[in-house]
């Protein structure tokens, strides 16, 4: 019955129905709480991953921190990629036309897997050099290398997997890939177990374990994409009346071939997220670069602090994604003040969540880093800086969630460059300068000075921006 009233709401967006303030919080609570549980569920297994490596000891956890922030850099290079073109069938199904929805996901096949491809080759290119590249030390080099080297050649899965998810969400379906996120997790400390601990393989075996879940998922997402999606299914037969034919909508008629249109819209909007994750990841490398000479135990306590804090943050990339869906396609459907109103409520609910989050996150931060390591030093210099961090989370929700917003929208060019702005003008530039003086407190401060500020102009924006024009036209 709750999948029937979802489907009902999400209805009155296309068709132009006035929708009440609860009807809007329950449609917003409906969409995000799948994706919240898969956020929580990922970092959860992510955290319980990253303890494995932990155990190992403080050698095993730098050499993976040390080249995380690359894989975050390749990571939302595929993201940008997956939601140039999800956004735009966003878009296409809020204007209830879902045959120029299915061209874009079929063009969106074919370019993003000669992408991921691409990325997959560079990951292996840069695999040797790169903890080189990143000030690190001869005792973790080769670890660090081996594993970016086999979790860069599973990116393809990761590119694929994240396509399919994406528009099973800009569709208004978060139930089924956020069940299979929660699998995927769940695979990974299975895998990762036998790899790490009954294989002995260590650091190597925890990408192997996490290759070996993305691929599973990626085949998984897939199938309910488009096999059994009602909307986007290019392989599922026909509907008409609610109900279902004989004939493939898949049919002579039907490309894969990529068309200027297509691919352009794609860039415009994918093209400034993908800058901003190669300068925002540069920054997160920077970061690293300048945490590296403080040593061992701080490269570790950085790398698992960041692990728990995810704890925190990965509700509001939950309602971010809902968000990103409803002003999607309500732009899509030309309604702007029940899409302003969707932004405006789910921002809220955002902050709120988060604020929540960051008080449990500084009460409860001595026994979360006691988990992750069994190092003392590790543990009071990660429970420090995560209690300095725990001050900024509502504006870091702030701003998650308005970047969602905008992503909907297809306004990604503003966004990206106040994004680089805060971070290369703030954060940077006040860790450099406080990290020789103060440690990792130093640069966590600069974190949670930064997050502030960011949160603080992205709400500004969306409050007094043009962000609400739409960039998508059949």
């Amino acid at each position: 019955m709750a999948k029937k009233e979802k489907v009902d709401l999400l209805s009155y967006i296309r068709e132009g129905r006035a929708m009440t303030r609860s009807e809007k919080l329950r449609l917003i609570v409906s969409l995000s709480i799948p994706s919240i549980l898969a956020q929580i569920s990922a970092t959860v297994m992510f955290f319980i991953d990253a303890s494995m490596v932990g155990h190992l000891g403080a050698k095993a956890s730098a050499s993976i921190g040390l080249v995380e922030t690359t894989g975050w850099l390749m990571g939302g290079l595929a993201m940008a990629a997956s939601m140039g073109f999800s956004v735009q069938v966003a878009h296409f199904i809020g204007a209830n036309d879902f045959e120029a929805a299915r061209r874009v996901l079929r063009q969106s096949l074919v370019c993003c897997f000669l992408y991921g491809l691409t990325m997959s080759a560079i990951c292996l290119a840069i695999a040797g050099p790169l903890p080189y590249w990143l000030g690190g030390s001869e005792e973790i080099a080769h670890d660090a290398s081996v594993y970016f080297a086999i979790i860069g050649a599973c990116g393809i899965f990761f590119q694929m997997e994240g396509l399919a998810g994406s528009m099973l969400k800009c569709s208004g379906n978060m139930k089924i890939p956020s069940m299979l996120n929660i699998g995927m997790c769940i695979m990974d400390v299975a895998f990762n177990y036998f790899f790490i601990y009954i294989l002995d393989l260590g650091v190597i075996g925890a990408a192997m374990g996490t290759g070996v879940a993305e691929l599973i998922t990626a085949i998984l997402m897939f199938y309910f994409l488009l096999w059994r999606s009602d909307m986007l299914g290019i392989f599922a037969p026909s509907t008409a009346n609610g109900r279902r034919s004989g004939e493939l909508r898949f049919g002579k008629g039907a490309s894969f071939r990529p068309t200027a249109d297509v691919v352009s819209n794609a860039f415009k909007i994918g093209a400034p997220m993908g800058l901003q994750h190669i300068l925002m990841g540069s920054a997160q490398i920077v970061s690293t670069l300048i945490v590296a000479p403080l040593g061992t135990i701080a490269i570790a306590a950085h790398s698992l602090a960041i692990t728990v804090e995810s704890l925190c943050y990965m509700p509001g990339y939950g309602i971010a994604e809902a968000a990103t869906t409803l002003v999607g396609q309500g732009i899509g459907a030309g309604q702007r003040l029940l899409t302003r109103s969707f932004a405006n409520m789910s921002v809220a609910l955002g902050i709120g969540v988060m604020t929540l989050m960051g008080i449990l996150m500084w009460v409860f931060a001595p026994e979360l880093m006691s988990f992750m390591s069994p190092v003392g030093e590790i543990i009071a210099l990660g429970t420090d800086v995560l209690r300095i961090e725990a001050w900024a989370e509502p504006m870091f929700a702030a701003a998650i969630v308005v970047n969602g917003v905008f992503i909907g929208a297809g306004d990604t060019l503003k966004p990206a460059m106040m994004s680089l702005a805060s971070m290369w003008g703030v954060r940077l530039t006040l860790a450099a300068m406080l990290a020789p003086r103060y440690g990792l407190r130093g640069v966590w401060t600069a974190m949670a000075i930064e997050l502030t500020f960011r949160g603080l102009i992205f709400l500004t924006r969306m409050r007094f921006g043009n962000w609400q024009k739409k960039t998508v036209t059949s």
